[in-house]
């Protein structure tokens, strides 16, 4: 069963919930952190790393010499990676979303590919935990082809945790559409009631089927909770604030050895969604 854990809002404690659900597996699971601009759930799992590899992209560099300038590849790039002006073209590689349009249109076949690395794919091993991630070249805006091909290394069976990135564009969408669960993390705060309202209108309109967790549920007001109840929203669980829990995330400790006592919450939430 695939599981993914996400939020609308940063800093909810998203990794800090999916960190947990893999460590009270009690088996093989696997963790796919998809948040690949800023991975971190290698922090808390401390994985032993074996293997890793390069995702790039396909993107065209011109052959000025076969080049009549007509224009038709600039025209067909609705993101303005190729330029023609005069008896000029160029083209600007990290504005390219490698959709192979140009190669299709040139009349002159002028392009040829050159390869844009995005980032790198990274799997280890923690335990029983099977855990991969991607890690986004430092400027680089394309997300979602790291995200697809850290998804692809998802087993064919057995748990899968992943942890999406935050917010509720493509690179959220990417990593949450495949799941059979969606947990949304949030916060009993107005801000987290706003970004988890669009979380969840997205979700709704993907069709899949999700519920909540509130963290710190005991800093802020009760509107979150109310809202979801209203909504027919099923909170699976609220995690009070606690020094403990604080000072072993910012030691990179999972949740599950700050509060032992929380481990029996995740197992049982895991057994029930996968019931």
């Amino acid at each position: 069963m695939k599981i993914a854990v996400a939020s609308g809002k940063g800093g909810t404690g998203k990794t800090t919930v999916a960190v947990a659900l893999a460590c009270s597996a009690g088996g093989p699971v696997q963790y796919l952190d998809c948040d690949v601009e800023e991975p971190n759930g290698h922090i808390f799992l401390r994985p032993v790393f074996h293997g890793s590899r390069e995702i790039s992209l396909a993107v065209p560099r011109v052959l000025e010499e076969k080049c009549t300038w007509c224009g038709k590849c600039r025209d067909l790039c609705r993101f303005n990676a190729i330029t023609v002006f005069g008896r000029t073209i160029m083209v600007f590689p990290d504005l390219c979303h490698a959709c192979g349009g140009c190669f299709l249109v040139c009349p002159e076949k002028a392009f040829v590919e050159e390869r844009r690395v995005l980032g790198l794919l990274e799997k280890g091993r923690s335990g029983e935990i099977d855990f991969v991630h991607g890690r986004l070249r430092v400027g680089e805006a394309m997300a979602v082809p790291l995200i697809h091909a850290v998804l692809e290394e998802a087993a064919a069976e057995g748990l899968v945790i992943i942890d999406a990135p935050p917010g509720t564009s493509c690179p959220f969408v990417a990593s949450v559409k495949e799941a059979e669960y969606v947990l949304l993390v949030t916060e009993a705060t107005p801000f987290g009631l706003h970004d988890l309202k669009i979380a969840v209108a997205v979700l709704r309109k993907l069709g899949l089927p999700f519920g909540v967790i509130i963290n710190r549920s005991d800093l802020g007001d009760v509107k979150t909770a109310s809202w979801c109840r209203r909504e027919n929203i099923t909170i699976h669980s609220e995690i009070p604030f606690d020094r403990k829990i604080a000072e072993g995330y910012a030691a990179g400790v999972p949740l599950v050895d700050s509060r032992p006592e929380l481990r029996q919450t995740f197992s049982s939430l895991l057994e029930e969604l996968q019931s």
